[in-house]
C-alpha cells in the first residue's frame, strides 16, 4: 500500500555515497577524456564542446531516473533505507567502442571524427537491442539461480573492477595504501572522521596533498604539475551538446563492423543489467528489471543522437553505497555534478590537480564488497558454482593482459605460435575459448552446477542446452556472432544436457535432499 509521507530527498549518508559514487564518475570521465585525445586523436574542440557535453546530459538524465525511481519505491512502500541504482558510462564498452570501433575505423580512414560518427551508431544499434531486451530480461531473471547471477557479477567484480585499480595502488604505494587505509578503516571499520567529513572526500585530499607535496620534494609520486594545471585551465568555458543526428546516420556505412559488437554486447548489457538488479534486490531495493533497460536504452539513444559514443549502464555497485548510506539524493546529486564537469570543462582541470590513483582504492573497495556478496546471499552449498561462475571472467582477463602485453611488442598471440605459447605454459587459445563471452559463459556454468548441487537436473539440462546454442551462434565461448563459431564447444555442451537428462530420468532424490533455493531468483 502506497503510503502519504514524502522520502527524504537528502540523508547525511548521501554524502558517503555522493563522494564515493561521484569519485568513480569521475575517474571514468577522466579515462573517457584520455582515450579521445590520447588514443583516437580527436581534436579538443570535439571532445570538450561535443562529446563531453553530451556525456554529461546523458548520466544526468540517467542518474534522475533512477533517484527518482528509489523516490517512487520508497514512497510505495514506507521504507527510508531505498538507495538509488548506480548508473552511468559503461566501463567495459567504454574500450570495446573505443579500441574496436572508433580506433580501427578512425585509422583506416585518416579521419577521427568517421570514428566518432561509427561509435555513434554502435550505440544507437546498442540502445535498441536494450530496450527490446528489457522484455524478455524479467524472464530470464526469474528462472536462473541467484548464485549464477551474483556469480558471474563478482567475475566481472574481481577481474575487471577490482584488479586495474589494485595494480594502480601497487604502482604508486606512497599515495594509493594510505588512501586504502583511509577507506578500509571507515567504511568496513566504523571509523568517523572529523565532523563525519566522507571518507571518500578525505582520502582523496590525502592522495592530492601527497602528490602535489611530492612534486614540491622533487620526488614527482602522482605526475603532478604546475604546467600541465595551466594548460587545463585553458579549456574552461561553457558548452552545452547540440543535435548530432547527421554523424549518427553517417556511421552506418561502417554497419557491417558494427554489428558484430553491437549485438552480443548488447546482449552483455542485459545480462549485466539483471545481475545488477538482482545485486540491489539481495540489499533489500527491488526495481523493475524492464523499466531499467528500457531506461538505459532510452537514455543512450537521446546521448547518441546528442554526440555521446558510449552506451550508459546500470552499475554495480549498489550495496555499497547503500552500505555507505547512500539513498536517493547521492544519484542526482552525481548527475548535476557531472553537468558542471562536461559543460564547464573542468574535466581537463580536474586531470591536472587530482591525482587518479588516490581514486582507485574506492573501486577496489566497491569489487571487495560485490565480490564478497555473491557468497555472502546465497546458500553454502552454492559456493563451488560460484567459483565456476568466475572463471570465464578470469580467463578473459588473463587473454587481455596477453593482448596488452603482446600488442606493446608490436606483435601477437598468432604471430608468435599457440605452440610456443602453449610450451611456456601460457594456453591462450583456451583462454580465448573459455573467456569469450564470459558475462553469458559464467552465468550458463554456474546455473548449471547450481542446479545440479539441487537434484534438479531437467533445469540443468536446459541451461546446458541454452549454452550449446548460445556457444554455437558464438554469443560465448567465441569472438564473434556467427554459425559455428566453436562448434565443438557447443556439442560438448548438448552432450552434457543429453547426459542431465539422463541423470533426471534415473536419479532418485533422496528424502533429505541438499539445502533447497533459500531465495527464489526474482524475490
Amino acid at each position: 500500500m502506497e503510503t502519504t509521507s514524502k522520502p527524504k530527498l537528502w540523508t547525511p549518508g548521501d554524502w558517503n555515497a555522493f563522494f564515493g559514487f561521484g569519485t568513480n564518475i569521475l575517474v571514468n570521465l577522466l579515462v573517457l577524456t584520455g582515450l579521445l585525445r590520447f588514443v583516437l586523436k580527436m581534436p579538443d574542440d570535439l571532445v570538450f564542446h561535443r562529446i563531453l557535453p553530451a556525456t554529461g546530459l546523458m548520466m544526468c538524465l540517467s542518474t534522475a531516473y533512477y533517484a527518482w525511481l528509489a523516490y517512487n519505491l520508497a514512497k510505495k512502500t514506507g521504507r527510508t533505507d531505498i538507495c538509488a541504482l548506480p548508473s552511468g558510462i559503461s566501463v567495459p564498452h567504454m574500450f570495446v567502442v573505443t579500441f574496436v570501433i572508433m580506433l580501427p575505423i578512425a585509422s583506416k580512414t585518416g579521419d577521427p571524427v568517421r570514428g566518432w560518427e561509427a561509435g555513434l551508431t554502435w550505440v544507437f544499434i546498442q540502445s535498441f537491442v536494450l530496450m527490446i531486451g528489457g522484455f524478455v530480461a524479467p524472464i530470464i531473471r526469474k528462472i536462473t539461480p541467484r548464485a549464477a547471477l551474483l556469480g558471474t557479477l563478482a567475475g566481472v567484480s574481481i577481474a575487471f573492477i577490482s584488479m586495474r585499480p589494485a595494480l594502480d595502488m601497487f604502482m604508486t604505494p606512497m599515495i594509493a595504501i594510505p588512501c586504502f587505509a583511509i577507506i578500509l578503516a571507515s567504511w568496513f571499520g566504523g571509523v568517523r572522521y572529523f565532523r563525519g567529513t566522507p571518507a571518500g572526500l578525505v582520502a582523496i585530499a590525502v592522495g592530492t596533498l601527497i602528490a602535489w607535496a611530492s612534486t614540491a620534494a622533487g620526488l614527482n609520486f602522482g605526475g603532478m604539475s604546475v604546467a600541465k594545471l595551466s594548460d587545463a585551465v585553458s579549456n574552461f568555458g561553457f558548452a552545452v551538446p547540440v543535435p548530432a543526428i547527421g554523424h549518427v546516420f553517417s556511421g552506418f556505412q561502417f554497419l557491417g563492423v558494427i554489428l558484430v559488437t553491437a549485438i552480443p554486447f548488447g546482449i552483455y548489457d542485459l545480462v549485466e543489467a539483471m545481475d545488477n538488479v538482482e545485486s540491489a534486490a539481495v540489499a533489500g531495493d527491488s526495481f523493475p528489471t524492464t523499466r531499467v533497460l528500457t531506461a538505459d536504452g532510452i537514455v543512450s539513444l537521446i546521448g547518441c543522437m546528442m554526440g555521446n559514443p558510449f552506451i550508459n549502464a546500470v552499475y554495480i555497485g549498489h550495496p555499497g553505497w547503500k552500505a555507505m548510506g547512500g539513498r536517493i539524493g547521492y544519484s542526482a546529486a552525481t548527475g548535476l555534478m557531472v553537468i558542471i564537469l562536461s559543460w564547464f570543462g573542468i574535466i581537463a582541470v580536474m586531470v591536472a590537480l587530482v591525482p587518479v590513483v588516490a581514486i582507485s582504492p574506492i573501486l577496489l573497495y566497491i569489487g571487495m564488497l560485490i565480490g564478497s556478496q555473491a557468497f555472502q546471499e546465497t546458500p553454502k552449498a552454492h559456493a563451488p558454482a560460484i567459483v565456476l561462475a568466475l572463471t570465464p571472467h578470469l580467463a578473459a582477463w588473463g587473454k587481455l593482459q596477453i593482448d596488452n602485453a603482446l600488442s606493446a611488442a608490436g606483435t601477437n598471440a598468432s604471430t608468435v605460435g599457440f605452440d610456443k605459447l602453449g610450451q611456456n605454459g601460457v594456453l591462450y587459445q583456451g583462454l580465448s575459448v573459455m573467456g569469450g563471452g564470459s558475462i553469458l559463459a559464467g552465468l550458463v556454468l554456474g546455473a548449471i552446477a547450481v542446479f545440479v548441487i539441487e537434484h534438479e537436473f531437467m533445469n540443468a539440462a536446459g541451461f546446458a542446452a541454452a549454452g550449446s546454442a548460445l556457444t554455437f551462434f558464438g554469443f560465448m565461448h567465441g569472438e564473434a556472432i556467427g554459425i559455428g563459431q566453436t562448434p565443438m564447444v557447443a556439442i560438448s555442451y548438448l552432450a552434457v544436457a543429453a547426459f542431465l537428462v539422463g541423470c533426471a530420468k534415473l536419479h532418485t532424490v533422496p528424502a533429505a535432499a541438499p539445502a533447497a533455493l533459500e531465495h527464489a531468483p526474482g524475490e
